[in-house]
C-alpha cells in the first residue's frame, strides 16, 4: 500500500486512534438497516421483542465489516473537508 494517495497526496497511514471518530459514522449507518430488520421481524414472526432484537442484530452482523469500511471512508471524507491541510 502506498504511504499517500498518488493523485492527490492524501496519506493513507494514519496515527493511532484516527478513526475512533469513525464509529459515529458507524452508528449512524447501522441503525436505519437494523431497525427495518427489527420492524419486518416483529410483523412477519411475531415473536416476543427481546428475541426479534437479538435476531436482527444476529442478521445483520455479516454486514458488518463492509459499514466498518465505508464509516472510514466517510470519517476520512469528513476530515479531508473540514481540515484538508492536516492530510496532507
Amino acid at each position: 500500500m502506498h504511504p499517500n494517495c498518488p493523485v492527490c497526496g492524501l496519506k493513507f497511514v494514519r496515527e493511532p486512534g484516527y478513526f475512533v471518530g469513525a464509529m459515529y459514522f458507524s452508528y449512524l449507518l447501522s441503525i436505519p438497516p437494523v431497525l427495518l430488520l427489527v420492524l419486518l421481524l416483529w410483523r412477519w414472526t411475531g415473536w416476543r421483542y427481546d428475541l426479534v432484537i437479538l435476531a436482527a442484530f444476529v442478521c445483520y452482523l455479516p454486514a458488518v465489516p463492509a459499514v466498518t469500511r465505508w464509516a472510514r471512508v466517510i470519517f476520512m471524507y469528513v476530515d479531508q473537508h473540514f481540515d484538508p491541510e492536516g492530510a496532507t
